[in-house]
């Protein structure tokens, strides 16, 4: 993801500043993992910059559970130690210790993203495979992680050795942390990815390294709406066929969109509609991994058109977020969660709301009846059937009617 979007560094959130300000130190507490299909549909966002939105409300207003923290770095001034942005050293971080914290106290989890667009990334500077795997390796020990993302760009992007390091630190990673969830993200082209991108799969193969997902940026490539993004997402799985030697169902369920939400640096525009679009595909071709860059811009630019900050599109707080929530419930997960049954309260009269419809959107404080219940929205969802998902679920059971 472009480093240029760090244009509101300063711009740090007072919901961050106050998380900051009682933090635990050390790792937070462990949490049971998520299915991957959340850790697949996590949205990035950068805690500590780009005015940072604070995450449990944008849980509370969506549904969402996880997220995909940008970006570990080296130090500026040098170095094989992980840092965040290149300047806050992991071993000594309290303050994304602390929102990590507090999404998982909301029911929620995260994923760390190395790399990003700019900046010194460990794979050039740490020097070896084994360097490389022990720098990142403190960065899933110290904050607990089930899921992290190589988001592989320039300046390494086209640096065969700093690439070799990365890949073969990913699949240390994964041999080292059993039911690590570890994506792959590269620059998108209208050939599925570019040369150095398709070199970059075949170094994964050629190590016999199989992430669980590798995405595609298709943006600031001169990509014009959710067609084009399309096009570019069928040409990878071409690529995933013919270079790593899979049938074309494995192909799609190891393939990902790593979109852009509203006016991307090179000035494209992609609208919840292009959003649509690509969703459509992703899920009826079966993909692996549908998220975006990034929650810290998903909402309307008010006073600014920062675009670090706000999408310049019209929208609502947190539309493109919606469809990570949708996503992360529209394939089957990997592993299924503990289901929790909530308790009905007695009631008494006739059901008058309307029937639960499960092609129906439904956004907070709709009400439905079903199986002779009244049930309340408590955040926007489609498809999921109120009294199967426990108390933690969208559905508030209202009693019997």
């Amino acid at each position: 993801m472009r480093r240029g979007r760090l244009a509101a560094a300063g711009l740090a959130a007072a919901t961050f500043a106050a998380t900051a300000v009682s933090l635990v130190l050390g790792a937070p507490s462990a949490t049971a993992a998520l299915s991957n299909n959340w850790y697949a549909a996590a949205p990035y966002l950068m805690p500590q910059s780009n005015n940072p939105p604070d995450p449990v409300t944008v849980m509370n207003a969506t549904g969402l559970k996880a997220f995909q923290l940008a970006f570990i770095l080296a130090p500026n001034g040098g170095g094989c130690s992980p840092t965040w942005d290149g300047t806050s050293a992991v071993s000594s971080d309290t303050a994304v210790a602390g929102v990590i914290s507090r999404i998982r106290g909301a029911g929620g989890d995260v994923s760390v993203s190395v790399g990003g667009y700019g900046g010194t990334k460990l794979g050039q500077t740490c020097g070896t495979v084994a360097a490389t795997a022990a720098a990142y390796q403190q960065v899933i020990t110290k904050y607990s992680l089930k899921a992290i993302d190589f988001d592989l760009e320039e300046p390494e992007y086209e640096n065969t050795a700093a690439i070799a390091n990365e890949l073969g630190a990913a699949k240390t990673l994964q041999a080292n942390n059993p039911g690590l969830f570890v994506s792959v993200t590269m620059p998108g082209t209208a050939a599925g990815t570019g040369w150095f991108g398709t070199q970059l799969i075949d170094q994964a193969k050629s190590i016999g390294f199989t992430p669980n997902n590798f995405s595609i940026m298709p943006f600031d490539g001169g990509f014009n709406g959710g067609s084009s993004q399309v096009s570019a997402l069928e040409a990878l799985h071409g690529l995933l066929m013919s270079h790593m030697g899979w049938d074309s169902a494995t192909a799609y369920a190891h393939e990902g969109f790593s979109g852009m939400n509203g006016k991307s640096d090179a000035a494209e525009m992609f609208y919840t509609s292009d959003f649509q679009t690509v969703y459509d595909y992703a899920t009826s071709h079966g993909l692996g991994r549908f998220t975006f860059w990034s929650v810290n811009r998903d909402r309307p630019c008010v006073g600014t058109t920062d675009n670090g900050v706000c999408s310049n599109v019209p929208q609502n707080d947190w539309d493109f977020t919606k469809f990570s929530v949708r996503f992360a419930g529209a394939t089957p997960p990997q592993t299924t969660p503990p289901v929790t049954t909530t308790p009905t309260t007695p009631g008494g009269g006739t059901c008058t709301a309307a029937e639960w419809d499960r092609t129906k959107v439904y956004v907070k404080d709709n009400v439905v009846s079903h199986n002779s219940h009244k049930w309340t929205a408590k955040w926007w969802t489609q498809g999921e059937e109120p009294g199967t998902t426990g108390e933690w679920g969208v559905w508030q059971d209202n009693g019997a009617c």
